[in-house]
């Protein structure tokens, strides 16, 4: 199964090759995945190549799928991706939930996924389990915010609320994860990934495998310090990163009204607005401070900048990229490994929906025997 989620128009033959079972066993299973549509055939293989011309094989498009939700401090999100990692239905409702009862953002929230979960079942889709992503702390129980500051939630049961088979996920995690599963990258398995919008989260992949650290909180590069003696932040420390280049404090200094958001700080930005271009040369300079600590500790294949940063890549980079060649130690670090994210705003979302269809991949045999099939699928 991941051999042909890996490739395109792979023949029986060519998986035999890759992972390395003789030819009759390899049909073997492939007619039992065919049988349990979790494969569909293509159709001959395109001419040129030698021999006879083998069948291509390729992830159904109809059958498993995963539920992905996003709770955002200004709306809220759902999708459905299937076994290949394409969004089959998506819907999205602004929505203001800075400080806005949990119960009352949750409700909203299931709504949306219902609607999605019951298009993709008229289209032939079985939904197998709800990742939720979050802009705070999550348990090791993979149900509970254990805090979001920018929601205003402490030890809010999320899984709970929103029914069996979900599990919860920081939404880092979850962009850095879709970038490994989806973002078109070349062998890239250690990496950091770094993405904004109220606050700043970050996430680290090493070795193709999400590193969460110690107690799971890794990865929280908004509150690295890059001026001690900066504006005061909102967990108590002064200077942090998220002073300088989280979305209300770029808008802030841009002189953008925050109900106006990201899409007029761009337009600002193309129509060389002075405020506009300061406030990002002064975000990237502080986001390539606390990268270049990253990637001297790390070193890291790549940093990936994803989300809504990615949109304001144009300007940011040549700032982040600046601090990266001044203060990465390895003189091996080219300004190329500073990688904008194609999947853009959208990735945490299908990270989350990918997750929960990634456990049929990992263990099909409990999908074809009917088995319960755990969501989220996070480990890479």
């Amino acid at each position: 199964m991941r051999a042909l989620a890996a490739g395109e128009k792979v023949t029986r033959a060519g998986v035999a090759a890759e992972v390395g079972l003789t030819r009759a066993t390899v049909s073997t299973l492939v007619d039992e995945l065919l049988a349990a549509g979790l494969l569909e055939e293509r159709g001959a293989q395109r001419p040129g190549t030698v021999g006879r011309p083998g069948t291509a094989l390729g992830l159904s498009a109809t059958g498993p799928a995963g539920v992905g939700a996003e709770i955002g401090v200004d709306h809220l999100a759902a999708c459905v991706v299937d076994l290949r990692g394409t969004v089959r239905c998506r819907t999205e409702a602004p929505a203001a939930n800075r400080d806005r009862p949990a119960p009352a953002v949750l409700a909203e929230l299931a709504e949306l996924t219902a609607r999605v979960t019951k298009e993709a079942q008229e289209a032939g889709l079985r939904p197998v389990g709800t990742t939720v992503a979050v802009p705070g702390l999550v348990g090791r129980d993979r149900g509970t915010v254990l805090r979001a500051p920018n929601l205003g939630w402490e030890d809010v049961p999320v899984a709970a609320a929103l029914g069996a088979n979900t599990v919860v996920e920081n939404e880092a995690n979850l962009g850095a994860l879709a970038e490994l599963w989806l973002g078109g990258h070349d062998r890239l398995a250690d990496f950091v990934h770094v993405s904004a919008e109220i606050g700043i989260g970050a996430a680290l992949v090493v070795e193709g495998r999400l590193f969460r650290g110690a107690r799971g909180f890794a990865g929280e590069l908004g509150h690295v310090p890059v001026r001690p003696d900066g504006p005061l932040c909102s967990c108590g420390a002064h200077g942090c990163l998220e002073t300088y280049a989280g979305e209300e404090a770029l808008l802030r200094s841009a002189g953008v009204a925050t109900a106006r958001g990201p899409a007029a700080l761009r337009k600002a930005a193309r129509e060389g607005d002075p405020a506009a271009l300061r406030a990002l040369e002064e975000a990237g300079a502080a986001l390539g401070i606390a990268l270049s600590g990253a990637v001297n500790l790390l070193d890291p294949q790549a940093v990936v900048v994803g989300g809504p940063l990615a949109d304001l890549a144009p300007w940011l980079l040549p700032g982040v990229r600046r601090e990266l060649a001044a203060r990465v130690t390895d003189r091996q670090w080219r300004p190329e490994d500073l990688v904008t994210s194609r999947l853009g705003r959208d990735g945490v979302l299908r990270g989350a929906a990918y997750s929960s269809v990634r456990t049929v991949l990992d263990d099909p045999a409990s999908w074809i025997n009917g088995s319960a099939v755990t969501p989220g699928g996070l480990e890479g």
